[in-house]
């Protein structure tokens, strides 16, 4: 079964929902780490990598073991967590895909050609999941346009990428028209700190 790592930069996060205060953010931010985290634990062992005290909480509350995040970033954030696993094949999950169930995880998985990796692109072209046949494969190179980088990353490699068209990965929440777009779809955390914030849908 794939190891599965999910970064979580926590409370200071989701700038972009900037119109919701901080408190709100901060709720939201848990409630979709919540939701992601219910799928993966399911599907393998998990490792949260953050900072924050009330999302290495709640992890540790849904059965993901959790590692301080060293700072530098994501890419640092997920290398860290990587370097710590037996060289298996692992997943790697962004915190705000609050759409995603367990299938879609064993979908991904199964993605990754052998010695290669398979990814999946937001509409944005960043790169929300990542499924590596090793985790020597990884490279951290997020942010914007990661995706076309990632695929770069393959080509420099000499090893397959394979982009894998999976709706409610590539559905993440940077801003309150992905809340809104994404709302219906959401796990029951994401849903009911949609509720309580009065977010209209």
């Amino acid at each position: 079964m794939a190891a599965i790592v999910v970064p979580f930069r926590g409370a200071g996060g989701k700038e972009r929902l900037e119109p919701l205060p901080a408190e709100a953010r901060e709720k939201l931010a848990l409630a979709m780490l919540g939701d992601v985290l219910a799928a993966c634990v399911v599907v393998g062992p998990t490792v949260v990598v953050t900072a924050d005290e009330a999302g290495a909480g709640l992890s540790k509350e849904l059965g993901a073991r959790t590692i301080g995040d060293p700072g530098g970033g994501q890419g640092a954030a997920v290398a860290a967590a990587l370097t710590e696993l037996n060289g298996d094949t692992a997943l790697v999950v962004n915190a705000d895909v609050p759409c995603v169930v367990p299938h879609d995880l064993r979908v991904l998985a199964a993605a990754a050609p052998p010695g290669g990796f398979a990814f999946v692109q937001a509409a944005d072209g960043t790169t929300n999941a990542l499924a590596l046949d090793e985790p020597r494969l990884f490279a951290p190179v997020y942010g914007p346009g990661s995706a076309d980088r990632f695929k770069g990353r393959a080509a420099d490699l000499g090893v397959d990428a394979v982009a894998a068209v999976i709706p409610s990965l590539a559905d993440d929440v940077d801003t309150l028209a992905d809340i809104r777009r994404i709302s219906l779809r959401a796990g029951p955390r994401t849903q009911t700190a949609i509720a309580m914030l009065g977010i209209p849908a």
